[in-house]
């Protein structure tokens, strides 16, 4: 019998192509099957997650434990990710994260990305930029050996904040466009978390898909936008903010970690 996770590869493999970018529909098919896959689909526990903690917990600086001390990340286990498949077209592949861990605003140019959160809750805070550049690499993922959009982004650029909400599986499937849906974006755990991402086509340096992270510089507004929280959404003033390019603090670490799902792929 087919495994989920192998239908996922095989619909993705039908819908995913350096000639063109997909179709709504097709789109629409690869979410219904990643919103029935369940963290168990692919090798996962949540109450084991939830064991590896134990011992870890929130610090503040002083190095004592305490309700009221700032959050650091730097005490806890590190974020692993989980290889499943990559190809020419896409790529699949699973994040963990202890809570209090972060993955920084950072973004996917000229790719299709749908997430599913597995089991736990995460925070996800995600812009597009106000005037986006490069446009025919973000717009075209066919376009091969052309100047990264990282050259041409080095100063502080606008951006407008789309998407900041609390995910608490189970939920639908997030997807961000090339240029909408809110293509950088960072992610952070409020309980142990797990996150599948299908990403088409897959980081590239070769052909200019760079991973960039940037960070909040300034905002230009009062407001601090729109706040959604499982679907629910509270209409505010939308607001400008600046991003710039930065390199991630050093306890940001993501280590490769097992995958103990099902076979994927041919």
């Amino acid at each position: 019998m087919m495994t989920a996770v192998q239908r996922l590869h095989d619909v993705c493999k039908a819908t995913f192509t350096m000639s063109a970018p997909p179709s709504a529909q097709a789109l629409q098919r690869v979410r219904t099957i990643l919103d029935s896959i369940q963290a168990s689909d692919v090798g996962l526990d949540e109450v084991d997650a939830m064991s590896q903690e134990r011992g870890f917990g929130f610090f503040g600086t002083n190095g004592r434990r305490g309700r009221h001390t700032p959050m650091v990340a730097r005490w806890a286990p590190p974020i692993s990710y989980l290889h499943l498949y990559e190809c020419e077209d896409f790529s699949m592949g699973i994040f963990c994260l202890p809570t209090s861990a972060q993955i920084p605003l950072h973004n996917h140019p000229g790719m299709t990305v749908l997430s599913k959160l597995l089991y736990g809750s995460m925070h996800v805070k995600a812009y597009d930029w106000v005037n986006p550049c490069d446009e025919k690499l973000n717009s075209d993922p066919s376009v091969r050996g052309v100047t990264s959009s990282r050259a041409l982004s080095c100063a502080a650029r606008s951006a407008k904040l789309v998407v900041n909400r609390v995910l608490t599986a189970p939920c639908e499937t997030a997807t961000l466009h090339p240029t909408s849906g809110g293509n950088i974006h960072a992610f952070t755990a409020v309980t142990p978390c797990a996150v599948l991402d299908v990403l088409a086509p897959p980081y590239s340096a070769v052909t200019g898909r760079h991973c960039t992270y940037y960070r909040e510089a300034h905002s230009v507004g009062s407001n601090p936008g729109g706040i959604i929280a499982n679907g629910e959404h509270r209409e505010e003033s939308q607001v400008e903010t600046m991003l710039e390019e930065y390199l991630p603090p050093d306890d940001f670490v993501v280590q490769r970690g097992e995958y103990r799902g099902p076979r994927v792929g041919p």
